[in-house]
Order: C-alpha cells, then structure tokens, then sequence
C-alpha cells in the first residue's frame, strides 16, 4: 500500500506544476473536472500494473525441480507414477505434476497436439511423428525407464494355468476360440478375451507381434481399465484377461496383492522352444527376456528448455526413480539388476 500512496503523491505533485502554467486561463470547476480526468484513469493503470508485478512475484518460477505441469500416461501404469510422483514432489515441494490417465493413443494424441510436454507410454514415436515435431524445430528426446510384462490372466476356477506361446498366437488370429482346443479335457466354452480398451497399448503390441492387421474376432472385448478387466476375469470362468503386470506386481501395494488374490496368471513358453518350460511375468524372466511378453516404459519430452518435466524424466531415470520401479515389480532400465537363483 506504500508503494500506491508513493504513486498517487507523484501523479498529484506533477499534475500541479503542469496545471499551475494554465491555472490563469481556466476556471477552477474545470479544472477540478480536468484534474479528475487525469488523475485517476492514470492511477487506475498504475495500480493495475502494481498488481500485475505483485502477482509475478508470487509464481513458482519452473525450473528441473520447481514448477507446475501436467503430463500424460498411459493408464497400464497408474501405480507406478503415482508412486513416482508421490516421492518426487514430496522430495521437492515446490513442484506440482498432475498426471493424466488415458489409453495410449489419446496420449501420443496430447504430446502431438502440444497438450503436454511429457508422456509415458509403451510405443515409441514414428518417424513421421518425430519428423513433423522437427519441422516445428522441436526435438523429441525419449528415455527408457523401465521394462514391463503384459500378463495372461485368468479366473480361479480356470485350472489350466499354463499355456502354449503358439497357442496365444493362434487365440489371437481366430485359430483357437475354445477352451477345449487347448485343453481337451476342459469343461470351459469359448475363450472370451478381455481388454483394457480399444485405444490401448496393451491391444496394439499383441497385434504387431502377432502381425494382425484386421479386426479382432468377436471373441474379444474391451473394457475401460486394467482393474475392470481384473474384476470381469474374477468373476467369469471362460475369461482370459490381457493386464499390464504393473497392476498386480508390487508385494507391498494392499491393492495389488488384492488383485492378486482374484485371478490366476498364467505361466507362458518361450517362442520356438517346446521343451516344458514355461514362465511368468515375474521381475527375473522379464529381465532375461524368458517371458516373452516383455515392452519398454518409455518417458517422452518435447519440453526446449530444462523445465519441470525434464527434471522429473532425470529424477525418474535415476537411483532414486530406478529404486521405485523395482519395487513395483517391473525390470529398471537406467540401473544395474542381479539376479539371485533360489534353490529349493
């Protein structure tokens, strides 16, 4: 309030020493008229442009570590950056990130449209996406941050907890729709398959994997999310479930060991090899690869300075970050993993 009071004088003694050269010519009820015409359209500004700096002043300026963004996920991997945002802004509390939880195409949709500056998603950017970005003189920078599994899943009364890698494939491209073409002594019908969504990437990698360029068979339907997928398979015995492991994968989350505890997941063969073996989606045959559903997390930036979203990529792919995507069950891609053996 000093600084207006220091205004409104300044304005009032300048307008005297102008006005005191026509006090001669003009009447004092005009000049009384004049002098507020002046006066407070130009106080009014001043104390405009007062407020304006006043509230400058009190922005959280962005920096690596400071800041307030958004950023878009794809929503196979809420628990994991929840948990990564959680640490971050509690280590730095003068930075706000407010993810937004979307299949995987309305993500790259954002990143493309300039919605947001940063994404997390499991499909890289074509070349002509990263072409289009450079037209604009924006460099795309992509960082692996972890590996996840996408899990085969299904009910508890389902007693067939292994499967053929050629028997997906052939589940996928409408060769196999009953149960009883895997295991002829089931007593299960055909073989529904459940998705998180249509837009998902979890669809997309089953898709380009298998080669498929046409529809899905009828068979297969698509939910909203990975916990809606695991709550149908739950209850629905001729259900096979298609879930990031990211949901089910992190033995200390209370969420977690509930979905868990509802499904079984399936162990699966290694492509080309049939010699009995088979394996799950667990942390060890992610890493060596004997899970053969394995994609990449990806942490993407079009950001062209080092803002918020740059300082949250680095922190991710750090010790700290790394630390947190072990935990939750998934493969880190920026530290160094050991695998212990454990005989029985």
């Amino acid at each position: 309030m000093k600084i207006l009071i220091y205004i409104q004088n300044f304005i009032i003694i300048a307008f005297q020493k102008f006005a005191s050269k026509f006090i001669s010519f003009v009447r004092k009820e005009d000049l009384i008229i004049i002098t507020r015409a002046f006066y407070l359209p130009v106080l009014a500004v001043m104390m405009a442009a007062f407020v304006s700096c006043q509230g400058r002043g009190t922005e959280i300026k962005e920096t690596p570590t400071s800041g307030n963004i958004k950023i878009s996920v794809d929503d196979s991997f809420v628990p994991l950056i929840d948990a990564e945002i959680y640490t971050f802004t509690s280590l730095y509390h003068n930075a706000k990130i407010t993810p937004q939880y979307k299949p995987e195409f309305d993500v790259i949709n954002d990143f493309m449209n300039d919605s947001v500056k940063v994404i997390v998603a499991t499909k890289k950017l074509t070349d002509s996406q990263i072409q289009y970005l450079r037209d604009q003189l924006i460099i795309a920078r992509t960082v692996t941050v972890a590996y996840d599994a996408l899990a085969l899943v299904t009910n508890k009364e389902n007693r067939d907890t292994l499967i053929n890698y050629d028997d997906v494939r052939d589940i996928f491209t409408g060769k196999i729709k009953e149960w009883k073409q895997i295991n002829p002594k089931s007593k299960l019908g055909q073989i529904r398959v459940i998705f998180d969504n249509t837009k998902s990437g979890s669809i997309r990698y089953f898709k380009e994997l298998f080669e498929i360029s046409g529809a899905l068979g009828e068979n297969f339907y698509a939910l909203n999310s990975n916990p809606e997928v695991i709550e149908f398979v739950s209850k629905n015995p001729d259900a096979l479930g298609i879930i990031s492991v990211n949901w089910i994968s992190d033995k200390d989350d209370p969420l977690s060991q509930s979905f868990i505890k509802k499904i079984n997941v399936l162990a699966v063969s290694q492509q080309f090899l049939n010699d009995g073996s088979y394996y799950r989606p667990q942390q060890g045959f992610i890493y060596n690869k004997s899970y053969p559903f394995v994609r990449e997390v990806y942490l993407i930036s079009r950001e062209t300075f080092s803002g918020l979203g740059s300082g949250f990529i680095q922190w991710v792919a750090a010790d700290q970050g790394q630390t947190i995507v072990l935990k939750s069950g998934l493969v880190p891609a920026t530290m160094p993993v050991r695998l212990v053996q454990i005989r029985n």
